[in-house]
Parts: structure tokens; sequence; C-alpha cells
């Protein structure tokens, strides 16, 4: 195991928070809060501890393997996670470290789910300018992946080696990570390019909706991360305007979708694009849960087209894993409730920052059983699983089973544990299933809307528990269970001791 190079990388990551903290840490300067120091304090000690960490260049930069990358990255977002929750420590806002650990998670993981609200008496409307941007600020820089953003914006020589291509599939969401063109860096760079421009978008179109420039930038950060915090307690229902329910119901689906679809679009390859099978596969989904939903609940609502706008807001938010809501979803009938669960757990494209199973693995999943039945009838035929046209090589279809199977290990164990505290089996499985899919939003105490619910109830072992779902779902389970692995651990000391080994033969070699 490199420690110097996963030190290294978690320098760089230290940093990249540091500066990211600056921008919420203006808007306090400018609005002359009184949270200046909250902000002022972590984004200094980030950035000293980072510039400490990255003093020296790892000596063997180019020896990256899997279970580096896998181990950096996990560590990053845990890193990433005690630094960020300090601003709303040191802020008053959520003085005890658990609640500020779990709303830190939840905004870095996308998920969105928060425990601000009558339980402890702090609501998203009482943070100071600042503290509220860099809140939603976490979806942003955990939508795309702050590993990803440091290979954007490090210069090429730092690391010169493919094989950091071990860390970016560690953090990227899917079961397959690929490069949009040869090198690492430049595809981290197009890819940012492309989420900066939508953002930006999303952020003219909504000002057009007379959204104050404030809410549009934090509705925007939090809509392009797909995570779903708000400044508003009735999150964008707050807003009474088709305009902004539709415009973020276009942008939440507009970021769920693989980034791979645009770059062929820029690059002038619209065919290939629009022909993606994810892709049609991800709008047949929505379209179908839109139809059924909206007839499903027409007969509570005046109109028809109230109606359309509610269910495609709520069916994007959820397939999206965004979690803003516009209405009280909870009185709407079980079918639709049905549906929107099954949407939590299908969850958007790879290469999006959308969270849940994904699309493609979906894809995988459904026609490797479909092989395997094929398999019984015709004994003698070679079986084969094609994706986009390509033949899916057998180590993504066993990785796609086995993430399968862990993914439905955890979620049940989780359940469980969380019913032995108290809570109710609606409360139970959708906070479960809303944290592990990095959703936000789910039923019973959890809705999340005005008049409902939040986490902040649960005991602190429980806020824990669904922290550690958190990062699993954003991370895709391995990154995050192997830093709990005992093999890897001792494979460092065994290591440790073959390079001892090899250096008292060399030592031996040159005496003689």
């Amino acid at each position: 195991m490199n420690i110097r190079l996963i030190t290294y990388i978690l320098g760089q990551i230290m940093r990249a928070e540091g500066a990211m903290m600056l921008l919420p840490l203006i808007f306090s300067l400018v609005y002359r809060e009184d949270t200046v120091m909250a902000l002022l304090i972590p984004a200094v000690a980030l950035l000293l501890l980072g510039g400490l960490l990255t003093w020296r260049r790892p000596a063997r930069r180019d020896r990256m393997s899997a279970k580096d990358g896998m181990i950096a990255v996990g560590f990053s977002w845990i890193v990433l996670s005690v630094f960020g929750m300090l601003p709303f420590m040191l802020g008053g806002y959520l003085t005890n470290p658990i609640d500020a650990f779990f709303e830190t998670v939840s905004g870095f993981t996308t998920t969105g789910a928060t425990v601000t609200g009558e339980v402890l008496g702090v609501f998203p409307e009482d943070l100071d300018r600042g503290i509220a941007l860099w809140r939603s600020l976490t979806h942003w820089i955990g939508g795309m992946g702050v590993l990803v953003f440091v290979l954007a914006v490090m210069p090429q020589e730092e690391f010169k080696s493919a094989r950091l291509m071990h860390a970016m599939r560690a953090e990227v969401p899917g079961p397959v990570a690929t490069k949009v063109v040869a090198t690492i860096r430049r595809s981290a760079l197009i890819m940012y390019a492309i989420y900066i421009v939508l953002t930006l978008v999303e952020i003219v179109f909504l000002l057009f909706g007379n959204m104050s420039f404030y809410d549009a930038l934090l509705h925007t950060l939090s809509t392009a991360g797909t995570g779903g915090f708000s400044n508003m307690n009735a999150s964008i229902g707050a807003f009474d305007s088709s305009y902004i329910h539709w415009v973020i119901t276009a942008f939440m689906l507009l970021f769920s979708l693989n980034f791979n679809v645009y770059y062929l679009i820029l690059t002038r390859q619209v065919l290939r694009a629009i022909g993606s099978e994810e892709l049609r596969w991800f709008l047949g989904i929505v379209l179908g849960a839109v139809a059924v939903v909206t007839l499903n609940i027409a007969s509570l609502y005046d109109s028809i087209w109230i109606a359309l706008r509610d269910a495609a807001f709520q069916v994007a938010s959820f397939v999206s894993t965004t979690g803003f809501v516009t209405t009280n979803y909870d009185v709407w009938p079980s079918l639709s409730h049905g549906v929107l669960l099954l949407l939590m757990f299908i969850g958007g494209c790879a290469g999006s920052t959308a969270g849940g199973l994904k699309i493609h693995r979906c894809i995988i999943l459904i026609k490797g059983a479909v092989s395997e039945m094929r398999s019984l009838v015709f004994p003698r035929q070679v079986r084969t699983v094609r994706v986009e046209g390509r033949t899916v090589e057998e180590d993504v279809v066993r990785n796609a089973n086995g993430y399968f199977v862990l993914y439905f290990v955890i979620f049940a164990v989780s359940v469980m544990l969380v019913l032995v505290s108290g809570e109710g089996l609606i409360t139970s499985f959708t906070a479960v299933s809303s944290c592990l899919n990095n959703v936000g939003p789910g039923m019973g105490e959890v809705l999340g809307v005005t008049g409902g619910g939040s986490f902040g109830g649960f005991s602190p072992w429980i806020k824990l528990l669904l922290s550690f779902n958190m990062l699993l779902g954003r991370l895709e389970i391995f990154p995050i269970l192997i830093l709990f692995y005992p093999a890897v651990w001792k494979g460092r000391k065994k290591s440790k001791k073959i390079d001892k080994n090899r250096k008292n033969a060399i030592d031996n070699q040159v005496t003689v």
C-alpha cells in the first residue's frame, strides 16, 4: 500500500475543500454576518494541513493499485465530512458533533437528508447566508466528486500514471468508469466544464422566474449535485411558481444523465448520443412513472395539469435522487408511493451525479438474469451480456452481481437495526432506502416537507448508522467496506516485511 501517495491525495483533497470554503466565507463577509469565523477557521486549517501533506511529492507516484485508489477515496470522503461539519458547529447551529456530521455527510454524498426541523429547533431559514451556501455547496462538490475536481485542476506533472484511473473508478458512480478522452486529467476537465456550464444555465433560467440570485444559486447547487438541500423548510414548495417547478424538474433530469452523452453531443456525435441504450431506458422509466402517478393522483387535484406538474416533479426528484419536494406526497395513493420507492432504488444513469443502483447496472443485472434463463433452455448456446451494442466483460457482470448482493445485505441489516431502536416499519424502511440511495426524503416520520419530520429525531447511533449508509451509497460500497477489511492492513505489514527482506538481500550482495 502506497501510504505516501494516499496521504498526498488526502492533502490535495483538504486544500480543495479549504479553497471551496472561501466562497461562502466571501458571502459572510459581504453581509457582515456573525459566522465569519465559523468559516474562516476551518478554511485556514484545511489549507495549512493540506499544504503540509503535499509539501513533498510522492516518490512512487506511478504505483497506485486498485486497493490504493479505493482506500484514498474512502479516507478522502471521511476527512471531507469531518472538516466540513466544523462551520455548523462553530456557527452554533448544530452543536452536537453527530448531528453536524450527519448533515455534512448528507451534503457531500448528495443525499439531502437533514436533521434540521422542529426536533432540534433549527430550521434552514435560520442559517446565515454563508453557512446555508456552504450547506448547498457540499452537494455541488460531492456531486461530481472532489477527487475528480482535484484531478481536473492539478498540474499534469503531479501524477503521470494512468493508474489514477483506480481512484477515479472508486469515486465516479456506476459499474464502469470510462474516460471520455485519452487522459484522465482531460476527462476530468471536460466533465467539470460540462458540470459548470449546466450549473450556470440553470441559475439563469431560475433568475428569469423572478427568483433572487441567492436563492437561485443555492437551489442550483443542490440540483446540480442532485442533493436536495434548500434554505426553505418547505423546499421548492415555498416557491408558488409552475415555471420554477418545471425548470427544476428539467434540470434534475439533465443532471441524472450520463455526462458522456453531453460530450458526444458537443463532439457532434448526436446520433450516437440519442441512440444510447441507457438513455432510452432512463427516459422510458421516467415517462412511464410520470404517466402512472399522474393518473393515480388526478382525482386529488382540480386540474390534470397541476397533477402532471407535481407528478413529474416528484418522479424527477426520486429517480434523480435529488429529494426536493413541492407537495405532501404522503397523502397520495399507495400505488404512487410504490412507484416513488421503486424509482428511489433504480436511481439515475451511471456517470451522473444521481444515486441509486444506476440504470446501467440495472440493465446488466436484468440481461444477466435473462441470459441465465436462456442457458437453461439452450445449454449449449454461448451466453453473453450485451449493453450499448458491446459485450460486457465477465468481471463487470460479476462485479454488478456482487454489488447487488452486498447492497441488499447492507440494506436488510440496516433496516433491522433501525427497527430495533423502536422506529416504525415505514419510517425505518424509507429512512434506510433514502440514505443508502442518497435520496433525502422518505415517508412516515422522515417525509421531509412542512409539517413532516426530519432525521433529527433518531438516536445518535442510528444517525451514525445512516451516515455510514450514505457514504456506502455514494461511493458504491467497496471503497468504504475495504477500510474494514483486515487483509488490507495485514497486507501492509506483509509488504513491509518483503521490502525489508529485499533491502537485506541487496545489502548482502553489496557486502560480498
